[in-house]
């Protein structure tokens, strides 16, 4: 599992290091293609891989997060329309109003966390020096979900919340803030970006727990689902909503971040 990790990232990292160095519609597109695959796995333990819903969900998706690349006022209508698109296909698609209710709901919830919370990781590449901060996020989030992983494996013992997640440990998750509290200073530093250490500081924070939270919640979604991974599309990682699911909040934090903060 480990070797599979190592090989993925090897591939991966710089991979993601060129996407980020792009940017402009390159990086908006790769963006919204990776939101659309995570779409379809957050769809596929309800209507299976393929299904009219996973299809249209996958679409509004990936058009809310590339709409983020024209300004962030386009996501909110593009939210709407994927919303009202959605439930479209729902009702003409179902008998049972019940199901159907559901269904749409499940749906609703694909829009915000993958649609969303992706359109973010545009909106932070297109800010004034948004390069430097995208590999900020992207590089602590590494950071900290490695920091947490081989923490958890060396002195892991008390269960951080065994019944979302048995793996995870309460050593990992302060190794997992330690990690991401270190990388985001250093970061800011050799970026260039050189914002106050003070207000730093608070991003330092901020995003190590974002980090822990957004792994937490893809686990919780997981558990409700009863699958382990995603998908398998990424060897030792999972699949594509596995990789995004920390950097989902952490993206959101940041943007959030910059917007109050400087």
């Amino acid at each position: 599992m480990l070797a599979q990790r190592v090989a993925a990232a090897v591939i991966g990292v710089p991979l993601i290091f060129l996407i980020i160095l792009a940017g402009g519609g390159v990086y908006a597109g790769a963006v919204a293609a990776a939101v659309a695959v995570a779409a379809i796995e957050f769809e596929h333990p309800r209507h299976g891989w393929v299904s009219v819903q996973g299809v249209v969900v996958a679409a509004a998706c990936a058009a809310i997060a590339g709409t983020a690349h024209a300004g962030a006022d386009h996501v909110i209508w593009a939210l709407g329309a994927g919303a009202l698109g959605t439930l479209a296909v729902t009702v003409g698609t179902y008998r049972d109003g019940e199901r159907a209710l559901g269904d749409w709901t499940w749906t609703a919830g694909a829009l915000l966390y993958a649609g969303l919370l992706g359109s973010f990781l545009v909106l932070v590449r297109d800010l004034p020096d948004g390069r430097d901060w995208a590999y900020l996020v992207v590089f602590s989030t590494f950071a900290t979900d490695t920091a947490a992983y081989f923490v958890g494996r060396a002195i892991g013992r008390r269960k951080l919340a065994p019944a979302i997640s048995p793996g995870k440990t309460v050593e990992g998750a302060f190794g997992a803030l330690a990690g991401g509290f270190a990388a985001v200073l250093l970061l800011n530093y050799f970026l260039g970006l050189r914002v106050d250490g003070g207000k730093m500081a608070v991003l330092a924070v901020a995003l190590p727990v974002a980090a822990v939270i957004g792994d937490l919640a893809e686990s919780a979604l997981k558990r409700g689902m009863r699958i382990k991974d995603a998908s398998e599309l990424i060897p030792g990682h999972g699949g594509v909503l596995d990789r995004l699911d920390s950097m989902l909040f952490t993206f959101a934090v940041t943007y959030l971040f910059v917007q109050w903060a400087l």
